[in-house]
């Protein structure tokens, strides 16, 4: 379990700032579910999706999706793995290969989420990319509701990993514009 405690480069949660959300999000929370919850209310909620906004910033690291309050879903679960782990709950990263017709006709990519441990319930995945018209995640444990349903040449990566896929970071770390995301979007076939 300690590998899903890890701080890392991307999911730096000593950074000052993060921390002090972390702890500020857990403040008056009797129990883990509630500090998960106020975790992912707050990046699904308080955090832009890049995508959504057409944001010309993309962020890597859980500081900086914090510092510019945008990321990707990809970004926005590494913020999330960190506001939990400086909490002491177990984040791990999985993704879905889904349709990104939305953004450029005819293709496909990963899209980003969050796997959790809560004493209760075990492992649960949650994903916090944020809502909008047709998108509606929460967080009810132990019931899944996903930002997405997994459709026709769709699938989940059973995977629970404990660091972000590694393709999943370089195209964070070359593409910095909102085109360049979408021209570049990771993937890969089953």
């Amino acid at each position: 379990m300690t590998k899903y405690l890890e701080e890392t480069e991307i999911v730096d949660y000593k950074n000052p700032e993060v921390n002090s959300l972390a702890m500020h999000l857990a403040k008056n929370c009797k129990s883990d579910i509630e500090i998960a919850k106020k975790c992912f209310e707050y990046v699904r909620d308080e955090i832009r999706h890049s995508g959504d906004y057409k944001e010309n910033i993309t962020t890597t690291t859980a500081s900086e999706v914090l510092k510019y309050k945008t990321g990707w879903c990809y970004a926005k679960a590494f913020l999330l793995a960190a506001l939990l782990r400086a909490n002491g709950i177990p984040a791990g990263f999985c993704y879905q290969r889904l349709s990104c017709s939305e953004y450029k006709p005819d293709i496909y990519c990963l899209h980003g989420l969050n796997w959790l441990f809560l004493k209760e319930f075990g492992w649960y995945r949650v994903d916090a990319r944020g809502n909008k018209e047709g998108v509606d995640a929460e967080f009810t444990p132990p019931i899944e509701k996903l930002a997405f349903e997994v459709g026709e040449n769709e699938f989940d990566l059973p995977d629970n990993l404990p660091e972000p896929l590694p393709v999943i970071v370089e195209t964070l770390r070359k593409n910095k514009s909102y085109t360049e995301m979408i021209e570049n979007f990771p993937d890969i076939e089953k």
